[in-house]
């Protein structure tokens, strides 16, 4: 049989993968490194090497194409890892749901950076009290890129603004909040809450750098509102809402920022912020997953808990009244949302 990239053998009609081969494929195409591979695994490199080649030589299909400077999965491994990550994922919830802890073990959790800082504060203490055997494996980065860590199996779960965007992954809506324009000490605009989008013409407005969904939406809110985009400050760039906001602080500009970052970015300096009148603009954070995954249950689960413990804003908990109880799906209202505002 010819493999993707070159002749290994006739395919072993009775042969059956074990778990250990699958996971050495699985560790090799997300690392594309046989060392790192085999260290996350907890295997020497000659152990992983062997799962890899048992598995290959039954199937009669090459999975990875190894070199002296490189590795890479080969167009049969990449037709075959979505399958290989599902029966791993199966697996792993059948022991968890034995043992009744169906949230329990490594959860690769990719996170916006205009999310993760506001919300794990919050977060992680109580996902360690209501699921003591998690491990949740935070990964910051922006949406193209934690997309991508899905639908290669590199991440389990990911929190960003909807819609992902992304053919083959499910969207779990977690809650809404409202953009916040912040202004330096004085500003004309400052402390008002009655601002048309059709404000920021003309507004010297910084914004994040190219790939932050934020600055997207920005940029689309001004197209949407007959405003022209924003002409770059200078050459002001920031990889951070910190940074932005310290920039409008000295009096660089005004900037949009959403409602749960409002009271940690507006502390570090003397800032004033202005809001906008309903309906304003903001954005949906959601819980995104391979819709392939066999756990779509314990993801609704979580996506709960998060919700029960987001950071708070006035105007947010004005939006989310409704929003939580329109998104939450059958078996998942339980008592994490009780009492929240």
């Amino acid at each position: 049989m010819i493999s993707g990239t070159r002749l290994i053998g006739m395919a072993d009609q009775t042969y059956q993968p074990t778990l250990s081969q699958l996971r050495a494929f699985a560790a090799i195409a997300e690392h594309r490194h046989f060392g790192t591979a085999a260290s996350r695994l907890g295997v020497s490199q000659p152990t992983l090497s062997q799962g890899l080649a048992a598995l290959e030589n039954g199937l009669g299909l090459q999975l990875i194409e190894r070199s002296t400077r490189r590795v890479l999965v080969t167009a049969a491994g990449m037709r075959l890892l979505p399958q290989a990550l599902a029966t791993l994922e199966a697996a792993d919830r059948f022991v968890a749901s034995a043992t009744g802890d169906a949230l329990g073990g490594p959860l690769r959790m990719g996170i916006i950076p205009t999310v993760a800082p506001y919300i794990l504060p919050g977060l992680l203490r109580p996902l360690r009290d209501r699921l003591p055997t998690l491990v949740p494996q935070i990964v910051e980065d922006q949406t193209a890129r934690l997309l991508e860590g899905l639908r290669t199996g590199v991440l389990d779960i990911a929190l960003l603004a909807l819609p992902g965007d992304g053919p083959g992954l499910t969207e779990i809506p977690l809650f809404t909040e409202e953009f916040v324009l912040v202004t330096p000490p004085g500003h004309e605009l400052a402390g008002r809450a009655d601002l048309a989008p059709g404000v920021l013409a003309g507004l010297p407005l910084l914004l994040l750098d190219e790939g932050h969904c934020l600055r997207d939406q920005t940029m689309e809110l001004c197209r949407t509102t007959s405003v022209d985009p924003p002409p770059a400050v200078g050459d002001t760039r920031a990889a951070s809402l910190a940074t932005v906001v310290q920039c409008v602080a000295g009096g660089l500009g005004v900037t949009l920022i959403p409602e749960m970052a409002v009271a940690t970015e507006t502390g570090r300096g003397s800032l004033d912020v202005a809001r906008f009148a309903a309906p304003a603009p903001g954005r949906t954070i959601g819980l995104v997953f391979r819709s392939s995954s066999v756990r779509a249950p314990d993801y609704e689960h979580l996506a709960a808990i998060i919700r029960a413990h987001r950071p708070m804003g006035a105007p947010w908990q004005r939006i989310q009244a409704t929003v939580i109880d329109t998104a939450d799906t059958a078996g998942t209202a339980d008592a994490d949302g009780a009492g929240q505002p």
